[in-house]
């Protein structure tokens, strides 16, 4: 393995996605968390091509903890919209990878009632059975809260409620373990980190921008934000280049 390789295999891009779907014609927000589905098939194309190998959450944390090597990319899908099971999940198995999708547990199989009104639309949320089928399929479910607030906000009872909440409530919805989760917005400092960590999760991603390495906090593990703007070439540039720990563009997760 070439040295260049070598920090390729260390530095693990984590990708976030939204929306797996056309943008609605008058969408006017945040566009910019709809990826197509030929998009997305182009990209895990790509992946496939340059010799990686997409892992869920659940399945990257030896890589993360540093106990085995690889070229892996992981990816991850915030919210659990109904698209993710429909258009992602067959691109993902098509090119053997998995991914993990992040869901609000006190919105299952409703609506993203934490946007919407600013959205000026209602995206479709998984169901318990749509949840299972994504994880049948191969894929891993994540927690993110039980109501997607901004967890800085909460006090303890909340954070115990929301973080600790939303791990019950999937893991009766699912019967397996969940291990991974997703500050809403990004949002969260020590308080929230520590919370998180006690609520037994084995790790959690923010909105900062970077790629993960070994020996970073599992908590705070930073993410590459794909957007519909995206073309291949960008998505190459931010997957596999270095570039700034920042808070994501849009500001939103």
């Amino acid at each position: 393995m070439t040295a260049s390789e070598g920090q390729q295999a260390r530095a693990c891009p984590i990708f976030m996605y939204h929306n797996i779907a056309q943008a609605p014609r008058g969408l006017r927000r945040w566009r910019s968390l709809y990826v197509s589905p030929g998009a997305f098939a182009r990209q895990m194309w790509l992946l496939k091509r340059m010799g990686y190998t997409g892992l869920s959450m659940f399945d990257a944390m030896p890589y993360l903890r540093g106990e085995r090597q690889g070229r892996i990319a992981v990816i991850t899908l915030d919210d659990g919209y109904v698209d993710n099971l429909e258009s992602a999940l067959p691109i993902l198995q098509r090119y053997g990878f998995t991914a993990t999708c992040y869901v609000v547990s006190g919105s299952i199989g409703r609506y993203n009632n934490w946007d919407a009104e600013k959205l000026g639309i209602q995206k479709p949320l998984m169901n318990p059975a749509q949840m299972r089928a994504w994880r049948d399929g191969g894929m891993d479910i994540g927690a993110h809260t039980r109501s997607h607030p901004r967890l800085t906000q909460c006090s303890d009872a909340q954070l115990h409620d929301e973080i600790a909440g939303s791990k019950a409530d999937l893991e009766d919805h699912l019967g397996t373990p969940v291990t991974q989760f997703c500050y809403p917005y990004g949002d969260m400092d020590d308080r929230v980190a520590e919370a998180t960590r006690t609520a037994g999760y084995a790790a959690a991603t923010t909105t900062q921008r970077g790629r993960a390495t070994v020996g970073m906090d599992l908590w705070r593990l930073p993410r590459v934000q794909v957007a519909r703007h995206h073309v291949l070439p960008q998505f190459a540039m931010r997957a596999f280049t270095h570039y700034e720990n920042k808070r994501s563009e849009s500001g939103y997760a």
